[in-house]
């Protein structure tokens, strides 16, 4: 069985396998979308597949919607192309596997290589949104290429920002027809950071027109979106389960730059995108697909409830002390009764009190599915090392803002917290690059790593300083607000950390039997 349009004419074996086919005719879809696009994707990876792509896929099955999605890469690379067919496994908690055959992709585009097709799309007054999966860091103005380019004309601009500029521009001296620019990347107030990335160009190109253009909010939109789904690379065994279907050629490859390529996609059921409702030439009927849509407000409060509470911090607790313990998947973790307890405690007692509700879903049903279905699914393949990346970057948000809650309230004490300072030594533990049964490891990559690593340099297990000596060694890292969001010292919870810290570095044993004590803790 090869992934191809011609093979999938034979319906019937592919069913046999327990394939879900696309239920529409793809080639008058093709031929729609490529005459009277509606909607581009930049970044189209493994999320982008198993989300918007198989949003679309249902709306299409449905007959809610006629066109699909042109996907950007980055350029291409070569290799087999299956006809811009991919294959989405979804791995249950219960233990069932569902296999979709995805064709809502009607052509793929190259952003090196292929400027051309890409203005002529740009062009087209047809264009509803286009919509971004392309990471945080995508973009920043602080990128060596974006500053080059920033000196430059839209013609030369090499930069992935730079690029996505000259194309909006293409389409203001098309006639400016409006669009929505819609960043759906894991990061806080998505949209204003792709809309400064474009007023930076408009600027430093000198187009007053276009900066206006942009700056209409009637003309072009810049929603906040919030998106949860949790999509780790792709699994060798899923390739396996596939290719003994018959598939061939599904056995995943990793590259040079360490990322894991396969024409397939494994993630988890569970899904949300909320999207502010901001779409100034009209929008696909998202909300038919399980998409919510509602004002910017409530985004900023599902995302806070989501990263700084419900999810976030709870998988950043698993990472730290999942590495320490040995842990190879994060379910594994959860079959594991004191994390279990970690991090219903950090949800449930410590977080979930400072919620704001966002109305549109509840917290505690939130919370309740990531505790219960999500993290616990034996057939995610996600590891704590994974989620240990950059965690000098994820703790100001995922712990600092309830900390910060908890010192504005008039009826909560912050003195009160245990496990969140508990996850912060546990850092600090994690810090020395030495596991419980003190074997060395390597750190997963974080660019404040050797920064952070340097404060515990001195520290050996089983070699017990002081407590003054402890925070003397320690206080310059728990001043720094930008890692935990708050100066630990000025709060009062720099001790306790410190507290915490002594007994985690006691000597072997001593992560399990620290972690052991506090969560049982009355």
């Amino acid at each position: 069985m090869k992934l191809n349009s011609e093979s999938l004419k034979d319906r019937k074996t592919w069913e046999a396998k327990g394939y879900r086919l696309p239920e529409y005719d793809r080639e008058a879809m093709i031929a729609r979308t490529k005459e009277k696009p509606i909607w581009l994707h930049f970044g189209a990876g493994n999320i982008f597949k198993a989300l918007h792509g198989m949003a679309a896929q249902r709306l299409l099955n449905e007959g809610e919607l006629d066109r699909g999605i042109i996907a950007v890469e980055r350029m291409d690379r070569g290799g087999e192309k299956y006809d811009d067919l991919a294959v989405v496994v979804t791995l249950k908690a219960n233990g069932s596997v569902e296999k979709n055959i995805l064709g809502a992709m009607a052509e793929t585009c190259y952003l090196y290589g292929g400027e051309e097709r890409l203005k002529e799309i740009f062009r087209n007054p047809s264009l509803q949104l286009a919509s971004f999966t392309i990471t945080e860091k995508g973009y920043s103005l602080q990128a060596e290429d974006v500053k080059a380019d920033l000196a430059l004309t839209p013609e030369e601009a090499k930069s992935y920002m730079g690029r996505v500029a000259a194309l909006l521009l293409e389409r203001y001296r098309a006639g400016a027809a409006p669009i929505a620019m819609v960043s759906t990347d894991n990061c806080s107030h998505n949209g204003d950071k792709l809309k400064a990335a474009m007023t930076a160009f408009a600027e430093a190109w000198g187009d007053e027109g276009f900066k206006a253009y942009i700056e209409d909010g009637k003309k072009v939109s810049f929603p906040w979106t919030m998106i949860d789904k949790i999509t780790p690379s792709p699994d060798l065994s899923v390739g396996a389960m596939l290719e003994k279907d018959g598939l061939e050629g599904f056995a995943p490859v990793r590259n040079a730059r360490g990322t894991v390529k396969a024409p397939y996609v494994n993630a988890e059921e569970s899904e949300y995108l909320v999207i502010e409702d901001d779409f100034p030439n009209g929008r696909p009927c998202l909300e038919k697909a399980g998409f919510y849509f509602t004002d910017r407000q409530t985004v900023d409060k599902v995302e806070r409830m989501k990263v700084c509470t419900c999810l976030n911090p709870l998988h950043t607790a698993l990472a730290v002390y999942g590495c320490l313990l040995g842990f190879e998947h994060i379910w594994q973790e959860m079959q594991d009764e004191d994390l279990k307890k970690l991090v219903e405690i950090i949800g449930y007692k410590e977080g979930l009190p400072v919620v704001t509700d966002p109305g549109i879903i509840k917290p505690r049903d939130f919370i309740d599915t990531v505790v219960k279905v999500r993290i616990p699914n034996p057939f995610m393949p996600d590891t704590p090392q994974r989620i240990a990346t950059d965690t000098s970057q994820k703790l100001p948000i995922r712990f600092g803002e309830t900390i910060k809650a908890y010192l504005k309230s008039d009826s909560l004490d912050v003195n009160d917290l245990r496990l969140i300072p508990l996850v912060f030594a546990g850092w600090l533990r994690y810090l020395m690059a030495v596991n419980d049964q003190g074997e060395s490891f390597e750190p997963s990559p974080d660019p404040l790593l050797a920064t952070a690593q340097s404060f515990v340099a001195d520290f050996r297990l089983g070699q017990v300083p002081g407590q003054t000596e402890i925070r003397e060694r320690l206080e310059g890292l728990l001043r720094n607000a930008s890692i935990f969001g708050v100066d630990l010292v000025e709060t009062g919870l720099a001790g306790r950390v410190c507290e915490f810290f002594a007994e985690l570095i006691a000597g072997p044993g001593a992560v399990r039997s620290t972690l052991h004590k506090y969560v049982n803790e009355d």
